[in-house]
C-alpha cells in the first residue's frame, strides 16, 4: 500500500543544536492506517508530528506526505490547507468567535464554496453532537465541546492525513472516551490516515499499530 507518511533519518534540534529532540527517526505510515505514538513526555512525539505537518523544519533527513516532499514553505502551506488536519491537546479555538466561525476558518483559507462548507460543517457537527452549539461563542462552551469543535475544524477540508497531539489529554474520562470514539469513527468511515500522540495505553491499544518512542528515537512497535 502506498505510504501516506514517510520520514527518513530525520534529526531535529532546538536552541541552535544544543537540545536534540529527534535523532535519526525513520517512520512510515501506509494510507488508511491508524498509528499511536507512545512514550513519556519529552520523548519527541509532538516534535515528530510537527515535522510531519511542516510546522517545524527538520535539520537533516526527509519527510514526504501524500507524495509531497516537505521541503519549502509553499509546499508546507499547501499540505496544511488541503491534505493535513491537526488536532492539538488544547483546542486553539478563538474564544470570542462562535464555534461555527472557528470551524469555517479552514474553508476561508482555501477559498472553498460557502454552501458546500456549511453543509459539511452541519454534517460533522451532527456526527460529533455539537450541532446545537454552533452559534455559541467558544468561551461559553465546555472543554469537551471545545475539543469536539477542534476535531470538526480539523476535518472541514476532508484531509487525507489527520495528526493528533494528545487530543483527549485535557478532558475528563467521560469526554475523553467520547471524543476518541468519534475520532476513530470519523477517520475509519472516510478511510483516512491517523497518527496520534498519546500517553494512554488504552487509547493506543485501539489503534492499528503502536510505535514506542524514547529519547528522540523509535524504540519499537506493536500491532
Amino acid at each position: 500500500m502506498k505510504p501516506q507518511v514517510m520520514v527518513e533519518n530525520v534529526w531535529k534540534s532546538f536552541d541552535r543544536g544544543r537540545i536534540e529532540v529527534l535523532k535519526g527517526v525513520t517512520f512510515t505510515v501506509p494510507k488508511g492506517e491508524i498509528v499511536a505514538l507512545c512514550g513519556t513526555s519529552g520523548c519527541g512525539k509532538s516534535t515528530l508530528l510537527n515535522v510531519i505537518s511542516g510546522l517545524e523544519e527538520v535539520d537533516r533527513g526527509h519527510v514526504r506526505v501524500a507524495g509531497f516532499d516537505v521541503v519549502n514553505e509553499s509546499t508546507r502551506i499547501d499540505l496544511l490547507r488541503h491534505h493535513i488536519g491537526y488536532v492539538f491537546q488544547f483546542h486553539h479555538l478563538m474564544p470570542d468567535l462562535t464555534l461555527a466561525e472557528n470551524c469555517l476558518v479552514p474553508l476561508i483559507a482555501t477559498g472553498g464554496k460557502r454552501a458546500a462548507g456549511l453543509a459539511r460543517l452541519h454534517e460533522l457537527a451532527a456526527a460529533t453532537g455539537i450541532q446545537h452549539r454552533l452559534g455559541q461563542r467558544v468561551r461559553e462552551l465546555s472543554g469537551g465541546e471545545r475539543q469536539r469543535g477542534a476535531l470538526v475544524r480539523s476535518l472541514m477540508n476532508d484531509p487525507e492525513l489527520l495528526l493528533c497531539d494528545e487530543p483527549t489529554g485535557a478532558l475528563d474520562e467521560t469526554n475523553r472516551e467520547r471524543v476518541f470514539d468519534l475520532l476513530l469513527d470519523l477517520v475509519r468511515a472516510r478511510g483516512r490516515t491517523l497518527v496520534l500522540a498519546t500517553h494512554d495505553p488504552e487509547l493506543a491499544g485501539r489503534c492499528d499499530r503502536t510505535v514506542k518512542m524514547r529519547d528522540g528515537r523509535i524504540e519499537g512497535e506493536t500491532r
